[in-house]
């Protein structure tokens, strides 16, 4: 299992919480959820079974899952900044 990833971003003065979550091998997905104010306004599970499928060495499998888990994380922001999400 990866380490999560957060990142707080503000839009018209809201802030927002990202958290990205690895749910852990067994189920080959991560979570991204958007909080603001206490409470969950958007999630979305992303498979990384593709990047299991591979059969990667351990090390080079969790930077995959690693950079994918960032990417997603970096489109939230994206979207948050742009008006587009929640």
């Amino acid at each position: 299992m990866i380490a999560g990833l957060n990142l707080r971003v503000e839009h018209e003065g809201r802030p927002f919480d990202i958290q990205v979550e690895d749910l852990g091998e067994a189920r080959g997905c991560f979570e991204a959820r958007i909080h603001q104010g206490g409470g969950i306004v958007w999630q979305k599970q992303v498979s990384y079974q593709d990047i299991l499928a591979k059969g990667l060495p351990r090390g080079e499998q969790d930077e995959a899952v690693r950079s994918s888990m960032d990417k997603v994380l970096h489109t939230a922001a994206t979207a948050i900044a742009r008006g587009k999400l929640p």
